[in-house]
C-alpha cells in the first residue's frame, strides 16, 4: 500500500485520502464509490483486498469505514444524508495533510469517549467492526434491519439463494427469470430479459454469489463469467453477499468487452428495500417540540 505513515491507529491514513477524494467528487459522493477511489488512489493490492477481520469483514473497507466515522464525529463530514458522504463547510477548509493534523482530529474525538474505549481505539490494530467498535453509537434501527437481512441472505444454500435472487431480479421489473443451476456452465446461474421500454430489451446472464463473510468477487472471476456469457447474452450481472475489488469493478466495464452489472451487499440489500421484498415498512415519528412551547406558557 502507497499510504503514508500516519501517528495512531493503522486507519488513520485513509483520513486524508477521503477527504481528498471527495473533493475530486465535488465534496460528495456514494460511500462505495468513495471507498473505490481511495483503495485505488492508495493502490491497495488484491491480496490486501481480499484480507478480512475476525468477524468476516474487508479489512480494508473496515478500516475506511473508521475513518469515515471519526471524520464525522469530527464534523468533517455529514453522515445525515443516507447512501452519500458529503464533506461539511469545515470539511472542505480542513487541512489534513500531515500526519500531526490527522492525529490531532483523532485525539479531539477520542477525548469525546470513556477511557477505556479510548485506549481499545488507540491499538495500532483497529480489527473490529462498527457496530462494536470503540466509541461507536448503537446501530440506527434502519441499519440493524439491514445487517438482519444480509446475515439471513449468507446463511441461504446456494440453492436458496439462486431462488431469492430470482424473485429479487422479477421484483425488479425482470421478465421469463430463469434459474439453470447449471453445474460446469461458466458459473452462470441463470437468464432473464430486462425490458426498457416496448423496443428495446436485453437478454441478461447472472451469476449467484453467496459468501458467509465480506469475501470480494475478484476480477478473474468476471473474466470467468465474460467468457461463458460471451455470443449468449447482452449483458451480464453479478449479485454477491460480499464485495468485489477494484480491478474486479474495471474488469466489468473494460472497454470492448460486454458489460456486466455487479451487485455487492449493498446494493443487495437496497434492491431488497425498493421491492420491500422480505421487509415490513414500519412508521416511526420524531417529537415536533416547537410546536408545545405555546402551551408551556
Amino acid at each position: 500500500m502507497a499510504a503514508k505513515k500516519t501517528k495512531g491507529p493503522y486507519f488513520l491514513r485513509y483520513v486524508s485520502p477521503i477527504v481528498s477524494t471527495l473533493r475530486e467528487l465535488g465534496n460528495s459522493g456514494a460511500p462505495g464509490e468513495v471507498t473505490d477511489r481511495v483503495i485505488e488512489r492508495l493502490r491497495v493490492s488484491e491480496r490486501e483486498q481480499e484480507e478480512t477481520t475476525s468477524n468476516g469483514q474487508s479489512r480494508v473497507r473496515n478500516q475506511i469505514a473508521w475513518a469515515r466515522f471519526y471524520l464525522a464525529k469530527a464534523g468533517l463530514l455529514d453522515a445525515s444524508q443516507r447512501g452519500v458522504w458529503a464533506l461539511t463547510e469545515p470539511g472542505r477548509k480542513a487541512k489534513l495533510d500531515d500526519a500531526d493534523a490527522v492525529f490531532a482530529m483523532f485525539k479531539s474525538v477520542q477525548s469525546q469517549f470513556p477511557r477505556k474505549a479510548t485506549e481499545k481505539a488507540e491499538s495500532e490494530d483497529h480489527d473490529v467492526g462498527l457496530e462494536v467498535g470503540a466509541g461507536e453509537e448503537e446501530p440506527a434501527e434502519e441499519e440493524g434491519y439491514r445487517a438482519r437481512l444480509l446475515a439471513i441472505l449468507r446463511s441461504l444454500p446456494p440453492a436458496g439463494f439462486e431462488r431469492i435472487c430470482q424473485r429479487l431480479l422479477r421484483e425488479s421489473g425482470f421478465q421469463q427469470v430463469v434459474v439453470t443451476g447449471k453445474s460446469g456452465d461458466g458459473g452462470i446461474d441463470g437468464h432473464g430479459v430486462l425490458e426498457i421500454n416496448p423496443l428495446v430489451t436485453f437478454r441478461v446472464l447472472f451469476q449467484c454469489k453467496r459468501y458467509g463473510d465480506n469475501k470480494p468477487v475478484t476480477p478473474s472471476q468476471v473474466r470467468d463469467f465474460r467468457g461463458a456469457m460471451q455470443g449468449r447474452a447482452d449483458k451480464g450481472l453479478i449479485l454477491t453477499t460480499g464485495t468485489f475489488t477494484t480491478d474486479a469493478r474495471k474488469e466489468a466495464t473494460r472497454d470492448g468487452a460486454p458489460p456486466i452489472e455487479l451487485v455487492d451487499a449493498d446494493k443487495l440489500i437496497t434492491m431488497f428495500e425498493r421491492a420491500s421484498l422480505g421487509l415490513r415498512p414500519k412508521q416511526t415519528f420524531d417529537v415536533d417540540e416547537v410546536f408545545f412551547v405555546e402551551f408551556t406558557r
